[in-house]
């Protein structure tokens, strides 16, 4: 580490240590509430995903799940003369809990990326933000390929953290079964084309959205979530096929306009392969518990870096399972028709 770069790095660690109300920040320490506000919104603000979902500060680590405002129906009308009136719930109708889980996120700096930040004028901004960056794009991952919580993850098993914590996806797959599709005529796969359970993905998506409660299969916000091989499968048709300009300009406007079965199409980070997920931004959630945040950076000569240890209780909630479904092994199994009677 330069000189320069050593002054950087520890007007850093001062700034580190000052907000968070220690003497230093070398020692672990709990990351201020405020401190630890700012931060989640910086994670969040990384990614323009996690701007969609909810990121949410619980004061318990195990508890309720918050629901505020994904619940059903509440328009009724009683006669007061034989009964009384009853409320309803504005949060979820689900009963199952979270669980906060410690979550380690643990990066290292080398010398040489701190002495090339060293010339730009926000060097501490640009080391927050490589660290916040990695975080958000892990807690997206987790999302959606999170098997389960292991007291000991192992990398090299699981490349894709599927033992870090349990996931959206697999909260679906273990809380609300009913409402997976996973498999059509042949076992083990949603097979798309001519020959297939579906002839596109719209046919799909319609279908499938019979799998949501009544009164949340027209929510003005639901969503198809999904990645860009599906997504390249459905549109291959339309741009390989020969077609008449009419086509031709549908075709233009379905991968502007983006829609699925008449819903909204977005291609998701990290989402599996052959996956879709339809529900709204607002059903899917984070929750980090107050407080429980703990960092420690500690220079490592013995390697030419700095590494920061740091840590945060976390859980993957989805607020109500009848808002949503999940569609897993879609497969096409020859050139996918386009659906000229879809809302693309």
């Amino acid at each position: 580490m330069r000189n320069d770069t050593r002054k950087l790095y520890t007007g850093y660690l001062t700034q580190v240590a000052q907000l968070n109300g220690v003497e230093s920040a070398t020692a672990t320490f709990s990351v201020d509430p405020t401190i630890q506000q700012r931060l989640e919104t910086k994670i969040q603000d990384s990614s323009e995903f996690l701007t969609k979902v909810n990121v949410i500060g619980v004061d318990e680590q195990e508890g309720e799940k918050v629901g505020l405002g994904v619940g059903g129906t509440v328009a009724s009308r009683t006669n007061t003369n034989v009964k009384k009136r009853e409320p309803r719930s504005i949060g979820t109708l689900s009963s199952d809990k979270y669980k906060a889980e410690q979550t380690d996120f643990d990066t290292f700096v080398s010398y040489k990326q701190l002495d090339a930040w060293a010339k730009f004028a926000d060097f501490q901004t640009r080391l927050s933000s490589a660290i916040a960056q990695r975080q958000a794009l892990d807690r997206i991952q987790i999302g959606f390929y999170g098997i389960s919580a292991a007291e000991q993850t192992d990398r090299t098993a699981h490349p894709l953290l599927e033992d870090v914590n349990i996931g959206w996806l697999q909260q679906y797959r273990t809380h609300a079964p009913d409402r997976v599709l996973s498999e059509g005529a042949v076992a083990g796969k949603i097979t798309i084309g001519k020959t297939g359970d579906f002839k596109n993905i719209d046919a799909l998506v319609y279908d499938a959205i019979q799998l949501l409660d009544p009164w949340y299969r027209r929510n003005p916000g639901l969503v198809v979530l999904t990645g860009r091989e599906l997504v390249h499968d459905k549109f291959l048709a339309l741009v390989n096929k020969d077609q008449d300009a009419i086509n031709t300009l549908a075709s233009d406007l379905i991968i502007s306009h983006r829609r699925v079965g008449g819903l909204p199409l977005y291609e998701v980070p990290y989402i599996p392969e052959g996956t879709i997920l339809i529900t709204t931004f607002a059903n899917l959630s984070v929750y980090w518990l107050i407080g429980a945040r703990r960092r420690y950076l500690k220079e490592e000569p013995e390697w030419n870096r700095v590494s920061n240890f740091e840590s945060s209780n976390e859980a993957y909630v989805v607020e109500e399972y009848g808002l949503g479904c999940l569609l897993e092994n879609i497969t096409p199994v020859e050139a996918v028709e386009p659906d000229p009677g879809s809302e693309e």
